[in-house]
């Protein structure tokens, strides 16, 4: 055998394997032993390849037991109670969170007034009225998890967790703008005018939780 056809017959089965190597790598790139999602399967009866989930399981994370904490209600009615310890640092959270989702409509006071509303949206009812001072906090639970009139559902947006919160901080704006002259503390009740209006100089500076336009 000459030394050029040796060459030649070592250039051809290199090439050879080069080509076997590059178009064996493209079948596995391109034809994957392997299903897509929703897609169809020869190996399942039902042609799926996705599979349903079997019956009476529960995914991990979602089981979801508590109806008091996930839904606000017992017995199908909205609970009068909070679920979970309120703090102040709830609180504060439940302000944050109400902040970000809640007063573009409500208003940082819980008024209605908020900045789409007077921009021309619809007008909520404030929280200040009777009626929803007076209403169970399982129905503002109910209402951010399921909606209410126009008012499209944030349950995707807000963990049950922070529901709770906002809740806890509507609680404490209807407290702010409702409360009792018989809950102040001694000292200011005697800064008091007759009248019992408090005066400029005799109103309490505003918490952190009072909230403001």
């Amino acid at each position: 055998m000459t030394t050029n056809f040796r060459l030649r017959f070592l250039l051809g089965l290199a090439g050879l394997s080069a080509s076997l190597v590059a178009s064996g790598c493209r079948q596995d790139m391109q034809d994957q032993p392997k299903y897509k999602t929703l897609g169809q399967s020869h190996f399942f009866e039902d042609g799926r390849d996705s599979r349903p989930i079997p019956a009476n399981t529960v995914a991990r994370g979602t089981l979801n037991e508590d109806p008091a904490f996930y839904q606000g209600k017992v017995d199908g009615k909205d609970i009068e109670y909070f679920p979970v310890p309120i703090t102040q640092a709830v609180i504060e959270r439940g302000q944050n969170r109400f902040d970000i989702y809640c007063s573009p409509c409500h208003g940082r006071l819980g008024n209605g007034l908020g900045m789409i509303v007077r921009r021309g949206m619809k007008q909520p009812p404030s929280y200040h009225i009777d009626r929803l001072r007076t209403a169970p906090v399982g129905h503002f639970f109910d209402v951010v998890t399921n909606g209410y009139g126009v008012m499209l559902n944030y349950s995707a947006q807000i963990q049950p967790a922070d529901r709770w919160a906002i809740i806890s901080y509507i609680r404490t704006l209807q407290y702010s703008q409702n409360a009792n002259v018989a809950d102040l503390p001694p000292d200011v009740k005697a800064k008091l005018p007759e009248g019992g209006n408090l005066t400029p100089e005799s109103k309490p500076v505003p918490s952190a939780h009072a909230g403001a336009e």
